[in-house]
């Protein structure tokens, strides 16, 4: 899910529902979403993942080849106001940088001989590419050591965003959050990394920067936690 720190408000999208609701950040018990995005024009199929830009106030819902744009506001089945699409674009999770004016996202990486997935990967887009485009930059190969790329979360003040890259093993040394500039671009390290060798993280399911704190929260599936880490560096 996503949340709008300037209008207090909760995205959330529904998989089974088709559909990507809104609630008031005050919500409790059961309460109705106060706007629901769902119906045949919307060609939302099974989200699982969003991310709202409060300052553009879009929302981005991708959706494996595509990204569909829809205004913060939208209410019913209403069309994307933008499709980002093509054979290079893969999404399985979103951030948007508002100062950059980037779109930022993560995915399973294309083996070389066309078969699965050859580790993970990291495409930039610009935030208003509309239609088939390629990305400006993808971030991939054995140095970034993602074999898997999930989760994302950019940090536009510094330029920066933090990829959550489980490992296929969930037990094994890749379980890491490695931090990436907006300007890396090909077979790139992480500039900074939680975890890694040290197996601190064993299968990282979520992600959060606390500025004010110069740290970054971290939750683990496999080790059913909430980590806390100082990271002045970030910020």
């Amino acid at each position: 899910m996503s949340y709008d720190p300037i209008r207090d408000e909760i995205v959330v999208p529904q998989f089974y529902a088709q559909a990507i609701m809104t609630f008031r950040g005050a919500a409790d018990g059961n309460e109705a979403p106060i706007r629901i995005i769902r119906g045949p024009s919307t060609q939302i199929a099974n989200p699982d993942r969003i991310t709202l830009d409060p300052i553009n106030n879009e929302i981005y819902v991708p959706s494996d080849d595509r990204i569909l744009v829809f205004p913060r506001e939208a209410q019913g089945d209403v069309a994307p106001i933008r499709i980002i699409e093509g054979p290079e674009v893969r999404s399985s999770a979103i951030a948007v940088d508002p100062v950059a004016n980037l779109i930022i996202t993560t995915a399973a990486a294309p083996r070389p001989d066309g078969g699965g997935r050859a580790g993970g990967q990291v495409s930039i887009f610009n935030r208003t590419d509309s239609g088939t485009v390629r990305p400006l930059r993808v971030v991939r190969g054995p140095r970034t050591g993602m074999e898997r790329a999930q989760l994302i979360i950019a940090h536009p003040p510094r330029g920066l965003y933090l990829v959550g890259a489980p490992s296929n093993a969930n037990t094994g040394p890749q379980n890491f959050v490695g931090v990436w500039s907006i300007h890396d671009s090909g077979d790139v390290p992480p500039r900074w990394m939680i975890g890694g060798p040290n197996a601190v993280l064993r299968q990282v399911r979520g992600l959060a920067l606390v500025p004010q704190h110069k740290s970054v929260i971290v939750s683990d599936k496999y080790l059913n936690a909430i980590l806390t880490f100082e990271f002045p560096e970030i910020f």
